[in-house]
């Protein structure tokens, strides 16, 4: 039964074919945007302040006065933290494929999202296809057909 789309210029029926190849330019135009990716990195890069731990030296008493800025990259590995220090040079380069990593997450995840939606709509079209093979009532369940014995 095809789709009934209702649009400001009046009910049309949507093709299942028109869906999916939809869903496949859209996939193809994330795919592209891997290309765009540049060197990346897991983590956070962070900006730290710190205690030296001399009891009469200022930072000891007053925020304000601790030293530094000294820069972290910080991840994790086999279910550990691990901080990386970085130079002030390096910060930036760090922050920035860390900014990469994340949108490559983003990307794979939309990739991952839409291909299960593709692969749901070809097995529906398949099913559609083939007429000796059945579904159960429940989706995603197959059923062969009996053999004669």
């Amino acid at each position: 039964m095809p789709r009934i789309s209702v649009s400001k210029s009046g009910i049309r029926p949507v093709e299942p074919n028109a869906s999916l190849q939809r869903h496949a330019q859209r996939f193809l135009e994330l795919k592209r945007g891997l290309e765009q990716i540049e060197y990346f990195c897991k983590g956070t890069v962070l900006k730290r302040m710190m205690k030296c731990g001399k009891a009469q030296c200022a930072c000891a008493s007053d925020a304000t006065k601790r030293h530094g800025p000294y820069f972290e990259l910080t991840y994790k590995a086999n279910g550990k933290t691990v901080n990386v220090k970085l130079s002030r040079e390096a910060a930036p380069l760090y922050r920035a494929a860390a900014q990469q990593y994340r949108k490559l997450k983003t990307l794979l995840n939309r990739l991952d999202k839409l291909s299960k939606t593709i692969l749901r709509h070809q097995a529906k079209l398949a099913e559609s296809k083939s007429p000796s093979a059945r579904t159960d009532s429940k989706q995603g369940l197959f059923r062969y057909p009996r053999l004669k014995r």
